[in-house]
């Protein structure tokens, strides 16, 4: 039984240390911290609906070209991260994740409103002990509102199955 104890508290250990870093995430996006969300995608592939996917500097320069950042450095949103379903395999080396987010936005004369909420489908590693994003899926744009004063472009959400 202690085998199977020492299992469970592993991917306890596991599940919590990804959750965190799905919090980290939304964190530095919400403080207007780009090259630290992009760096948590160092050995990440990222799916946007480009022709290839994008690696963690390509992500920053996606961010940097499309966010508007207020004169407090922010984006003026709040990311609430949902509902995450963690898969960590047998060996307990790697882990398939599926999450919902919801972003919450309020700047001068916009009221505090949801601008937008989908899925986050990610895949992570973990090295040495640390778990480690290898690929996000930012296709699955369900609902979109008024992202006018959150992204320099319009956008559209994912066409439905």
């Amino acid at each position: 039984m202690a085998g199977a104890d020492r299992a469970a508290s592993m991917k306890a250990e596991a599940a919590f240390q990804i959750t965190q870093l799905l919090y980290r995430y939304a964190e530095h996006i919400d403080q207007g911290q780009l090259e630290q969300a992009a760096a948590l995608f160092a050995q990440a592939r990222i799916h946007t609906g480009a022709k290839q996917p994008l690696d963690a500097a390509g992500l920053l320069a996606l961010w940097q070209r499309l966010l508007i950042l207020y004169p407090c450095g922010t984006p003026r949103t709040r990311h609430l991260i949902s509902n995450p379903i963690i898969d960590i395999t047998e060996d307990g080396h790697s882990a398939n994740v599926r999450s919902c987010y919801t972003v919450l936005q309020a700047v001068d004369g916009f009221a505090l409103q949801p601008i937008v909420s989908g899925r986050y489908l990610d895949r992570l590693a973990c090295t040495d002990g640390v778990w480690h994003f290898t690929e996000r899926d930012y296709r699955q744009m369900d609902f979109v509102g008024d992202m006018s004063r959150h992204l320099r472009v319009p956008v559209r959400p994912a066409a439905s199955a």
